[in-house]
């Protein structure tokens, strides 16, 4: 005799197998040509529609495209859908910090984290953002080569050390970044790899290479944290400000906590900041109209001067340029959950253990949403003669509970970069296409040679 639960199961497994979707290996499902270019797989996917059925190894997923879809999922997380499991890598570096963290404990880390990244906050981190960048603007000079990639890295390390850590904190800022870079590759390989199948507990090579990394990164945040913990007075760092917080009980921050928020904020404010500007520079090059666009904005609304925080605002076209350089190559570029019981997308019942997925680089690449999609074209963001975009038909900062706590920090310290160096310099990228490398963020596949043009 059938149980009413059994019929429900039944009539899911009926609704989703009527999904359109490609055919998968036995126990590795489409994980082989997921693992080789997720965003060339991601693409083909939506080739079968905007709700297309697949399998992560034996985890049935469905794959989302239209922003609609992608709205419910991501403003239903926490409600319908639950935060998966991610690899042993990413653990191992980001720890339970509040991009991981579920239900009760993510809502009161994120009650503790979100007052430090608050507008009122940023304000007060957009100077140090102008002051790196000037100091890195006045070691340029004219017809100087420079790998942008490296450049970009060190000036937002610099910046993520001042303003997480404090002007007078002695954190290895190299150190940290090496590390970084290590953790960053480790989570990319293991999870398009064999790697995202293999169980925790059996030592691969690259499991033991993040456990190194992640140990140089928490011997820095320890040797910092300690020294605020036994400094006096008050200061203006993000780190001081998480070590004051408290919950409604009182309780504040452990160590531990602290330093998986720590590597959180590190990531947000360097690695994504870092990436987006990479390619903003690398767009500009092969768009002179636009780099002539934006240095007529900068020009009349910045004169001879550095930008603060209050040009921000004014900078209508600089931040176009960075929305526009996110919607192509988004430094975030997949969002995924698993389905609770009772999960519903477009209608249509989800069963629990169904691993849902979207991708800004395939949603923001749609021509459906962005007429010329593959055009860097940064008047489409204008308020007022702009395209009519959907919501979240742009999401790379996610959204719903769970948007990007950074989102504001990271768009003000793309700007305030772009202003503070694009008002000087023309930057002339080498010819040849770069191809992004999906793994923790969206990164060039190699490195970014230019030439400095004075302006």
């Amino acid at each position: 005799m059938t149980t009413d639960a059994g019929a429900a199961v039944d009539v899911q497994l009926q609704e989703y197998r009527s999904v359109p979707g490609p055919r998968g290996l036995p126990f590795l499902g489409n994980l082989p040509q997921f693992g080789k270019n997720p965003l060339a797989f991601f693409e083909r996917l939506r080739a079968h529609g905007d709700m297309v059925r697949w399998r992560f190894g034996r985890t049935p997923c469905l794959f989302l495209a239209d922003p609609q879809l992608v709205g419910e999922l991501i403003t239903e997380v926490e409600r319908s859908f639950d935060q998966p499991e991610l690899g042993i890598a990413f653990r191992t570096l980001m720890g339970n910090g509040v991009i991981v963290a579920r239900g009760p404990d993510w809502r009161r880390k994120r009650s503790l984290v979100q007052p430090s990244v608050r507008p009122k906050q940023v304000r007060s981190y957009a100077t140090t953002m102008a002051e790196c960048a000037v100091e890195l603007a006045d070691g340029w000079s004219d017809g100087e080569r420079v790998d942008i990639k490296r450049e970009m890295a060190a000036l937002t390390q610099r910046i993520a050390v001042r303003t997480i850590f404090g002007t007078g904190a002695a954190a290895d800022a190299e150190a940290i970044g090496r590390a970084m870079d290590v953790a960053q590759r480790e989570i990319g390989a293991e999870f398009s790899g064999i790697g995202a199948l293999l169980p925790d507990w059996l030592p691969t090579p690259g499991r033991a290479r993040i456990k190194r990394a992640a140990a140089v990164i928490d011997a820095e945040v320890a040797q910092v944290v300690a020294r605020h913990r036994n400094g006096d007075g008050e200061r203006p760092d993000l780190l001081s400000r998480l070590l004051a917080a408290q919950d409604e009980t009182g309780a504040r921050l452990s160590d531990e906590e602290i330093r998986d928020e720590t590597v959180t904020l590190y990531i947000a404010g360097h690695e994504t900041t870092s990436s987006t500007l990479v390619w903003a520079w690398y767009l500009l090059a092969r768009n002179p109209r636009v780099r002539a666009a934006l240095a007529e904005e900068l020009d009349r609304v910045l004169g001879h001067r550095e930008p603060d925080f209050d040009d921000f605002a004014k900078l209508t076209y600089a931040q176009a340029v960075v929305k526009e350089t996110l919607r192509l190559y988004p430094t975030i570029w997949l969002l995924t959950g698993v389905a609770k019981v009772g999960a519903r997308i477009g209608g249509l019942p989800v069963a629990p253990g169904t691993r849902v997925w979207c991708s800004q680089w395939v949603t923001q690449r749609d021509a459906r949403w962005f007429p010329e999609p593959e055009e860097f074209r940064p008047e489409r963001w204008d308020a007022e003669s702009g395209e009519d975009i959907p919501e979240y038909a742009w999401f790379p900062f996610g959204g719903g509970p769970r948007v990007c706590l950074g989102a504001r920090f990271a768009m003000v310290e793309a700007v305030l970069i772009l202003a503070v160096l694009a008002r000087r310099f023309d930057l002339d990228v080498d010819p040849g296409e770069i191809r992004p490398v999906p793994s923790l963020t969206l990164q060039p596949d190699r490195e970014v040679r230019a030439t400095v043009r004075a302006r």
